[in-house]
């Protein structure tokens, strides 16, 4: 009977492969601000590929094959977008011009509540604490409106690094041609810098973060369209059940909750307070508690029905861990920390549980999340690895790649 083997001891090759990703780490992590347009790349990368390499098995010469998918791509983002802009920008056109009525309204709503707040008999303590708080509030905290100077500098940075980022936006495309183009040497040259003692554990996290990663950008997708129908078509019901206010901008208001959708748990709580304060301006409590029901029932729909079948286990998080995730996400990288702290905090669970396995003494084929790097060696005795055609990984090749583990 084969012995089991465990993880091996670093070698000196290997130490030296450890510290080169350390180091490239380092790098990326001081250079974070610049990596915002060449993540939605490689996202980019990830959504093409399929249909490139699909191109590619009918003899399409994989340049051709790019180009060809970047064209069709153009087209249905230009077709979709024309739909959806016209209404769109008809409604912010619209709810700019109305914007000083809506202030006025919810102004006298307020009035009308501070007005109420002055009738209750409070005690005099809790009074003075609320009076402060409110005061703070409106002259926007010490200093009043004096213009600090050091304020300019700030302004200046966002300005030149907004610049920068519409620069690499322009570069994205070309950068992910080459990706696309020379995916399969890349893959190649990523499998024989690691050493080949790491090579199935390496590969088989790679596995990890592409099937968690993969999920999770898919599901996405799809949870980001169907809250945003949900949003449009319980909108236009309060439109008629309501108040007509709903309606008239029922697809500003769909797209602000199908884009914060990203953002689990607190996207949709920030998405419904638009809607909360459009309908204050009405006056009406059914209405507020209308758009609180509305946006209840659909948290419901998607908890309860889209989550569970388009994203599956991939990103299944306790509720304090996704608050926690999206916390620290945020405050080391912003938006984009706070969007991919769920599928970072996902996959680095489950590369836990494999190299949990694998430091038991389980081998690499028997841990969870397995997948041979491609090239390996088959097993004696071993059927010969199929490539699924719909299998589609960053880093592996179109000729090589094993089939994914189902452990």
């Amino acid at each position: 009977m084969e012995s089991i083997r465990r993880v091996r001891p670093p070698t000196p090759r290997a130490t030296v492969a450890v510290a080169a990703a350390i180091l490239l780490l380092i790098v990326l992590y001081l250079g974070r601000s610049a990596l915002g347009p060449f993540i939605l790349g490689a996202l980019l990368v990830y959504v093409l590929d399929p249909a490139v390499s699909w191109l590619t098995r009918r003899r399409t010469p994989r340049w051709l094959a790019i180009l060809l998918v970047y064209a069709a791509t153009i087209v249905i983002l230009v077709e979709g977008l024309s739909l959806l802009f016209g209404p769109l920008v008809r409604q912010v056109v619209a709810f700019v011009e109305d914007l000083p009525s809506l202030l006025e309204q919810l102004q006298a709503r307020l009035d009308d509540l501070t007005r109420a707040y002055d009738q209750l008999q409070l005690p005099k303590v809790l009074r003075d604490f609320i009076d402060g708080l409110i005061a703070a509030l409106a002259s926007g905290g010490p200093g009043g409106g004096a213009i600090d100077p050091g304020a300019i500098l700030p302004i200046a940075t966002g300005v030149v690094s907004f610049v920068g980022n519409i620069i690499a936006l322009a570069i994205v495309p070309v950068w992910a041609f080459y990706l696309l183009k020379d995916r399969d040497r890349l893959v190649l040259a990523v499998r024989n810098a690691i050493p080949e003692d790491w090579r199935e554990d390496a590969w088989s996290v790679i596995a990890i973060i592409e099937r968690v990663f993969g999920r999770w950008l898919r599901g996405q997708f799809v949870l980001c369209f169907a809250v945003g129908i949900a949003t449009f078509a319980g909108l236009l019901l309060l439109d008629v059940a309501v108040d007509p206010i709903f309606g008239r901008f029922a697809v500003l208001l769909a797209v602000i909750a199908g884009v914060l959708e990203l953002l689990p748990i607190i996207g949709p709580i920030i998405s419904m307070v638009p809607t909360l304060l459009l309908a204050a301006t009405t006056g009406r409590v059914d209405a507020v508690v209308a758009v609180v029901l509305l946006y209840i029932v659909v948290q419901q729909l998607e908890n309860n029905i889209l989550v569970p079948k388009i994203q599956g286990g991939a990103v299944e998080l306790h509720p304090a861990v996704v608050i926690l995730a999206l916390t620290v996400g945020a405050a080391i990288a912003g938006l984009l920390g706070a969007i991919f702290s769920l599928p970072i905090a996902a996959a680095s669970r489950d590369i836990y549980r494999y190299v949990f396995r694998r430091a038991g003494g389980a081998p690499p084929s028997e841990s969870p999340g397995y997948r041979p790097p491609p090239g390996a060696p088959e097993m004696p005795g071993s059927a010969p690895a199929r490539v699924p055609e719909a299998t589609m990984a960053p880093l592996t090749a179109t000729a090589a790649d094993p089939p994914a583990s189902t452990a």
